[in-house]
């Protein structure tokens, strides 16, 4: 007797054959047409299929997800709709109808055993009512930008994010804190160490697995300083394809954790008195192969190009802070007690400052913006970091004034938000409607925390936490 349900189930093995064969195809910037008829054609050919799910991000960086009958999505994929007045930070509900279209190329296979069997996922892109960008979709500014500078000089943008968080005892840790106060730790082993069966081993080895057979081309996962917490590090990449894998990571990880009854947090500190988890950022660009970060003659290996990126990044630090730090809960982060990257500085040695330069190579020579919490919106990140880089005010800076110089990221949301508001290089990078809500957003969750932070985790600052999906506790205020 034939099974009731035959649905798609891929070998890791072949899943990471097909993922790195579509990442290539985005690499390569194969004509996107010619791509969406060759997803077209399996999508209609591969019966096992049963659902499509297509992603999207808000303004905070919360993944969103509709699962799409296949047959459906085939014959409206030019007329996908949803409700963007449900959306926090979107349209109002007079003008809530948005449109979600599919960026094909950006198109994944799915291990069955951690997704379910017959779908795949591809990300979409928000669209206004006529078609046009959606101003709050910040993944099509990115694409967008990187695309258009490719196409002016060809270069080419490039991104490697280190990602931690921390894996705690039970499900949906993060939503019943307002009922513990408190998390609990799986592993106490440290840095480096952990045995090799042990809950936090077995977390990172399974979403690893996963990452790899997505097409994340790993590098090195660990445990990290923290007790429970972790990193997984996986290959450079161009910068739309970098931002979908931390949206990708965090999904995977979250899902890995509550199939063994755990929580995956991307909390900055939700732990008082141990490192929190940051999302150190490197970035590079190449034109024709050749890295234009790296001169060997350069001070720290690094070229004029990539000085006057740093320069352009350090002059507008505050003003972007709230970008990279867009949390209540992660200015606990910048703490110097806890190698706090809160100085507004560039060094090769000193891990406080927001800008490092690592020791590299030619094909290595980079930069990495260590202010960034795991929380920010990756989009957003990356296209504020490349164009405040190639396009931000700036003052010319000694080699010395950059090291010596000390100022400070603010250590609270409400600065950030101010030093965000008045900013009129934030008005030129966001324009003014996304500048006005994307800080009203964090006002209304800085509105509902302690303004003093103080010395304990706040049940309000996990509660209201944008990653925290928490609907419902939203509303009990």
């Amino acid at each position: 007797m034939e099974p009731l349900r035959d649905f798609l189930e891929i070998p890791y093995g072949k899943l990471e054959e097909l993922n790195l064969q579509a990442k290539e195809r985005r690499v390569s910037r194969a004509p996107v047409q010619q791509v969406e008829e060759e997803r077209r054609k399996y999508l209609t050919d591969e019966k096992r299929l049963k659902a499509v799910t297509v992603c999207f991000s808000d303004v905070e960086g919360r993944l969103h997800m509709l699962d799409y009958d296949k047959k459906f999505l085939l014959a409206s994929a030019d007329n996908l709709t949803f409700d963007g007045s449900s959306i926090r930070g979107f349209t109002a509900q007079a003008e809530s109808d948005l449109k979600l279209a599919i960026d094909w190329p950006a198109f994944y296979w799915l291990p069955a055993d951690i997704f379910g069997p017959g779908k795949v996922i591809a990300f979409g892109m928000v669209q206004d009512r006529d078609g046009s960008p959606y101003h709050g979709d910040f993944r099509s500014k990115l694409k967008l930008y990187t695309e258009e500078h490719f196409k002016r000089d060809g270069s080419v943008c490039h991104v490697s994010s280190e990602i931690e968080g921390f894996l705690f005892q039970h499900r949906d840790a993060e939503r019943r804190y307002h009922e513990t106060g408190r998390f609990e730790f799986i592993s106490t082993g440290g840095y480096y160490h952990s045995l090799p069966q042990d809950p936090l081993r077995q977390f990172i080895d399974t979403a690893a697995e996963v990452q790899r057979a997505m097409g994340f081309m790993n590098e090195k996962d660990h445990p990290e300083v923290a007790p429970s917490q972790f990193e997984m590090n996986f290959g450079y990449s161009e910068a739309c394809i970098a931002a979908d894998q931390i949206q990708l990571y965090k999904l995977i990880c979250r899902q890995v954790a509550q199939r063994m009854g755990t929580t995956a947090s991307f909390l900055p500190k939700p732990v008082t008195g141990v490192n929190g988890s940051g999302m150190h950022t490197n970035m590079s660009v190449a034109r024709n192969g050749k890295n234009l970060f790296y001169d060997a003659k350069g001070q720290d290996g690094l070229s004029r190009m990539g000085w006057d990126f740093i320069d352009r990044i350090l002059y507008s630090a505050s003003d972007i802070c709230l970008i990279l730090n867009s949390s209540v809960n992660g200015y606990r982060r910048l703490d110097p007690h806890f190698e706090a990257p809160n100085q507004i500085k560039a060094s090769a040695v000193n891990r406080g400052a927001m800008v490092r330069i690592p020791l590299a190579n030619e094909r290595s020579a980079r930069i990495e913006v260590r202010s960034v919490g795991p929380d920010a919106n990756p989009y957003l990140l990356v296209y504020t970091l490349f164009r405040t880089g190639f396009e931000g005010p700036k003052v010319e800076m000694t080699d010395e004034e950059r090291r010596t110089r000390t100022r400070f990221l603010p250590d609270n949301i409400y600065n950030a938000i101010r030093d965000f508001k008045s900013s009129k290089w934030v008005t030129e990078l966001l324009g003014e409607e996304m500048q006005t809500k994307f800080a009203e957003v964090k006002q209304a969750a800085a509105d509902r925390c302690p303004k003093d932070l103080g010395r304990l985790v706040k049940v309000p600052e996990i509660q209201f936490h944008h990653e925290v999906t928490n609907q419902h506790l939203w509303s009990q205020f």
